[in-house]
C-alpha cells in the first residue's frame, strides 16, 4: 500500500477513536445534567482546539480532522453551557 492511504487509515481509525472516546462522557453530561466533576477551563479549551483543527483541516483538505473535531467541538460546546447554566443556577441558591 502507498504512504497516502496508511495516512488516510490513520486518520480516520484516530477520529473514530477520538469521537468513541469524548461522546460517553458528553451523552452522560447532557442526560444527567450533572456538571459537578468538570472543569470549566477544560472544555471551554476543548472546544477552542477542536475549532482550531477544524480550520487546519479545512486548510488542509484533512476530513478526518475536520469531522472528528466538529463532533467533538459540538460536543465540548453543549458541554460547557450546561456547565455555565449549573454554575449560574447554584450561586443564585
Amino acid at each position: 500500500m502507498d504512504q497516502q492511504l496508511w495516512v488516510t487509515i490513520f486518520g480516520y481509525t484516530a477520529a473514530v477513536c477520538m469521537v468513541l472516546g469524548y461522546l460517553p462522557q458528553a451523552i452522560y453530561t447532557i442526560r444527567t445534567r450533572d456538571t459537578e466533576g468538570i472543569a470549566l477551563p477544560t472544555f471551554l479549551l476543548m472546544f477552542f482546539g477542536s475549532v482550531f483543527f477544524v480550520v487546519q483541516g479545512a486548510m488542509l483538505s484533512n476530513w478526518p480532522l475536520m469531522i472528528t473535531n466538529l463532533i467533538t467541538g459540538t460536543c465540548s460546546a453543549i458541554v460547557f453551557a450546561i456547565k455555565i447554566h449549573n454554575d449560574l443556577r447554584k450561586r443564585r441558591r
